[in-house]
């Protein structure tokens, strides 16, 4: 036999001796034991959903606190924005109004002048 086959072989029968021997001296019958497991798994899920409730009712009240202060940053940065287009607005009118006025020439009418490609080799020597 291998290492790991009596180890499967020796924890089989210790368990199986364990077994025996807890049903042997057992302090109670096993209606007792049955009763008393149900007891303490009805307790047991009693705590857990106890425990569920007050996690949702923290859920909730969390919420309930994150709520407005969520709609107050809305509300601002609504304004904000608001703010930003009234003045984007006001800008676009000063720039037509300045166009119009012939204070200002529109990109489209502006002539770039170019550089001839000897003046641009005899500037970059220089």
């Amino acid at each position: 036999m291998g290492k790991g086959m009596s180890f499967v072989a020796g924890a089989a029968v210790g368990a199986a001796a364990g077994v025996v021997l807890g049903v042997l001296y057992a302090p109670r019958s096993g209606s007792e034991t049955r009763a008393m497991a149900a007891d303490m798994a009805n307790d047991a899920w009693d705590s857990a959903r106890d425990m569920y409730e007050r996690g949702v009712d923290q859920a909730r009240a969390a919420m309930d606190d994150f709520g407005p202060t969520v709609d107050a940053a809305t509300d601002e940065l609504r304004a904000k924005v608001d703010l930003a287009r009234e003045r984007m607005d006001q800008l676009r009118e000063q720039l037509n109004d300045a166009v119009s006025a012939g204070t200002v020439t529109p990109a489209a009418d502006v002539v770039v002048e170019t550089v001839a490609p000897d003046a641009a080799a005899g500037a970059a020597q220089a």
